[in-house]
Protein backbone atom coordinates (compact mmCIF):
# COMPACT_ATOMS: atom_id res chain seq x y z
CA UNK A 1 0.00 0.00 0.00
CA UNK A 2 2.99 2.33 1.18
CA UNK A 3 4.33 1.86 -2.85
CA UNK A 4 1.23 2.48 -4.29
CA UNK A 5 0.61 5.56 -2.72
CA UNK A 6 4.26 6.51 -3.17
CA UNK A 7 3.64 5.89 -7.33
CA UNK A 8 0.00 7.82 -7.00
CA UNK A 9 2.05 10.29 -5.07
CA UNK A 10 4.77 11.20 -7.72
CA UNK A 11 2.65 10.83 -11.17
CA UNK A 12 3.13 14.15 -12.98
CA UNK A 13 -0.37 14.78 -12.45
CA UNK A 14 -0.63 15.10 -8.72
CA UNK A 15 2.60 16.67 -8.65
CA UNK A 16 1.64 19.55 -11.31
CA UNK A 17 -1.71 19.71 -8.84
CA UNK A 18 0.17 20.41 -5.77
CA UNK A 19 2.35 22.99 -7.18
CA UNK A 20 -0.77 24.65 -8.50
CA UNK A 21 -2.25 24.87 -6.11
CA UNK A 22 0.56 26.34 -4.08
CA UNK A 23 1.19 29.15 -7.06
CA UNK A 24 -2.46 30.05 -6.50
CA UNK A 25 -2.54 30.90 -2.99
CA UNK A 26 0.58 32.82 -2.88
CA UNK A 27 -0.83 34.70 -6.07
CA UNK A 28 -4.27 34.90 -4.21
CA UNK A 29 -2.61 36.48 -1.62
CA UNK A 30 -0.66 39.27 -3.64
CA UNK A 31 -4.15 40.33 -5.33
CA UNK A 32 -5.44 40.38 -1.52
CA UNK A 33 -2.81 42.32 -0.49
CA UNK A 34 -2.76 44.51 -4.08
CA UNK A 35 -6.98 45.12 -3.46
CA UNK A 36 -6.37 45.93 0.17
CA UNK A 37 -3.38 47.71 0.14
CA UNK A 38 -3.45 49.51 -2.83
CA UNK A 39 -7.00 49.90 -4.95
CA UNK A 40 -9.47 50.40 -1.61
CA UNK A 41 -7.37 53.15 -0.43
CA UNK A 42 -7.65 54.61 -3.61
CA UNK A 43 -11.45 53.71 -4.34
CA UNK A 44 -12.33 54.99 -1.41
CA UNK A 45 -10.10 58.28 -1.69
CA UNK A 46 -11.58 58.60 -4.81
CA UNK A 47 -15.05 58.52 -3.11
CA UNK A 48 -14.38 60.84 -0.34
CA UNK A 49 -11.92 59.28 2.11
CA UNK A 50 -14.11 56.01 2.37
CA UNK A 51 -12.46 52.71 4.06
CA UNK A 52 -14.58 49.77 2.74
CA UNK A 53 -12.56 47.31 5.70
CA UNK A 54 -14.46 49.65 7.82
CA UNK A 55 -18.00 49.75 6.21
CA UNK A 56 -20.83 47.59 8.55
CA UNK A 57 -23.92 47.26 9.58
CA UNK A 58 -24.64 46.55 13.44
CA UNK A 59 -27.21 44.37 14.14
CA UNK A 60 -26.71 43.68 17.75
CA UNK A 61 -24.87 46.18 20.27
CA UNK A 62 -21.91 44.52 22.35
CA UNK A 63 -20.90 45.07 25.94
CA UNK A 64 -19.92 48.62 25.06
CA UNK A 65 -22.78 49.78 23.42
CA UNK A 66 -21.44 52.21 20.38
CA UNK A 67 -21.64 53.96 17.41
CA UNK A 68 -18.70 51.87 16.82
CA UNK A 69 -16.21 53.67 14.48
CA UNK A 70 -13.99 50.61 12.95
CA UNK A 71 -14.86 47.06 12.69
CA UNK A 72 -11.97 46.49 15.30
CA UNK A 73 -13.80 48.09 18.01
CA UNK A 74 -17.11 46.81 17.10
CA UNK A 75 -15.36 43.24 17.03
CA UNK A 76 -13.80 43.59 20.26
CA UNK A 77 -17.27 44.97 21.96
CA UNK A 78 -18.72 41.77 21.11
CA UNK A 79 -20.75 43.35 18.48
CA UNK A 80 -22.51 41.31 15.86
CA UNK A 81 -21.79 42.70 12.62
CA UNK A 82 -22.83 42.25 8.81
CA UNK A 83 -18.90 43.63 7.22
CA UNK A 84 -20.15 44.43 3.46
CA UNK A 85 -17.14 46.19 2.63
CA UNK A 86 -14.85 43.03 3.57
CA UNK A 87 -17.37 41.90 1.03
CA UNK A 88 -16.88 44.09 -1.14
CA UNK A 89 -13.17 43.81 -0.85
CA UNK A 90 -13.59 40.04 -1.63
CA UNK A 91 -15.81 40.37 -4.98
CA UNK A 92 -12.79 42.81 -6.11
CA UNK A 93 -10.20 40.53 -5.21
CA UNK A 94 -12.48 37.04 -7.01
CA UNK A 95 -12.65 39.54 -10.63
CA UNK A 96 -9.54 40.36 -10.94
CA UNK A 97 -8.30 36.59 -9.93
CA UNK A 98 -10.32 35.54 -12.67
CA UNK A 99 -9.58 38.06 -15.13
CA UNK A 100 -6.15 37.14 -14.55
CA UNK A 101 -6.85 33.56 -15.11
CA UNK A 102 -9.12 34.35 -17.98
CA UNK A 103 -6.08 36.19 -19.50
CA UNK A 104 -3.40 33.27 -18.69
CA UNK A 105 -5.76 30.38 -20.15
CA UNK A 106 -6.54 32.66 -23.72
CA UNK A 107 -2.67 33.03 -23.87
CA UNK A 108 -2.28 29.02 -23.24
CA UNK A 109 -4.89 28.72 -26.36
CA UNK A 110 -3.24 31.14 -27.82
CA UNK A 111 0.11 29.40 -28.20
CA UNK A 112 -1.90 26.06 -28.72
CA UNK A 113 -3.21 27.14 -31.76
CA UNK A 114 -0.41 28.57 -32.98
CA UNK A 115 1.83 25.56 -32.65
CA UNK A 116 -1.34 23.22 -34.58
CA UNK A 117 -1.19 26.06 -37.39
CA UNK A 118 2.70 25.42 -37.74
CA UNK A 119 3.05 23.15 -40.93
CA UNK A 120 4.48 20.37 -40.19
CA UNK A 121 8.23 19.44 -42.56
CA UNK A 122 6.74 17.24 -45.40
CA UNK A 123 7.95 13.65 -45.10
CA UNK A 124 6.54 12.75 -48.81
CA UNK A 125 7.06 14.06 -52.50
CA UNK A 126 5.99 13.17 -55.91
CA UNK A 127 8.22 11.89 -58.41
CA UNK A 128 9.03 14.08 -61.28
CA UNK A 129 8.91 10.99 -63.92
CA UNK A 130 6.14 8.62 -63.07
CA UNK A 131 4.18 10.78 -60.26
CA UNK A 132 4.03 8.61 -57.46
CA UNK A 133 4.50 9.69 -53.89
CA UNK A 134 7.72 8.66 -52.32
CA UNK A 135 9.75 9.20 -49.55
CA UNK A 136 11.22 12.45 -49.06
CA UNK A 137 14.71 11.63 -48.80
CA UNK A 138 14.79 8.95 -51.69
CA UNK A 139 17.24 9.09 -54.36
CA UNK A 140 15.79 6.49 -56.57
CA UNK A 141 11.90 5.61 -56.56
CA UNK A 142 10.84 2.66 -55.91
CA UNK A 143 8.24 2.13 -58.55
CA UNK A 144 10.07 3.74 -61.84
CA UNK A 145 13.39 3.53 -60.53
CA UNK A 146 14.52 6.64 -61.88
CA UNK A 147 17.45 8.62 -60.03
CA UNK A 148 15.73 11.61 -58.36
CA UNK A 149 17.93 14.45 -57.61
Amino acid sequence: MKKELKEFILRGSVVDLAVGIVIGSAFTAIVNSMVKDILMPFIGWLLGGTDFSNIFFVLRQGATPGPYSTLIEATEAGAVTINYGVFINSIIVFVIVAVVLFFIIKGINSFRRKEEEKPSQPSSKKCPYCQSVINIEATRCPHCTSELK
